[in-house]
């Protein structure tokens, strides 16, 4: 599967009512849908080649492309796919990336318990979203049983 099916871009994004209350204005934003296992790849990346653009350091290049590949992969396997929108951010000259996961799996019952290490509901360490998070300047996990989970992750260059 080609990257260009999975990706939308738009440059330059115009400001939404949204935006009013998020002080951070957005440079560049991309869409990825993950729907087979190649398209894990394809985050981890988009994900890389945008840290390089925001000029992070190689070690939260790091922490941000193993932060989405957590996501990315949990949104795989427990929510039967879904999409990473990545943020380029500027806030005060400091540059920044947002990650937004979805998906419309059958969400998470025990929010607590999901985030502590160990916890796992399938195969893996169970290290995923509380990892995720620490590995983030900010994490924030809404989710409905039922209904799916979106997690929103934000990292500031050199923080």
């Amino acid at each position: 599967m080609s990257s260009a099916r999975n990706t939308d871009r738009t440059a330059a994004l115009a400001p939404t009512a949204s935006d009013a209350a998020d002080p951070a204005a957005h440079t560049e934003r991309t869409v990825h849908h993950v729907r087979i296992e190649e398209d894990l790849l394809t985050v981890r990346h988009a994900v890389r080649a945008a840290t390089l653009r925001a000029g992070f350091s190689i070690v939260d290049q790091t922490r941000v492309v193993t932060a989405a590949s957590e996501l990315a992969r949990n949104a795989y396997i427990h929510g039967g796919g879904g999409t990473v929108t990545i943020d380029q951010l500027t806030l005060r000259g400091n540059a920044g990336l947002r990650l937004t996961v979805k998906d419309d799996g059958p969400g998470i019952v025990d929010t607590d318990a999901a985030l502590a290490d160990g916890f796992t509901t399938g195969a893996g360490l169970g290290h995923g979203l509380g990892g995720a998070r620490r590995l983030m300047n900010d994490f924030e996990l809404h989710t409905v049983p039922g209904q799916g989970t979106t997690v929103i992750a934000t990292r500031w260059a050199g923080r």
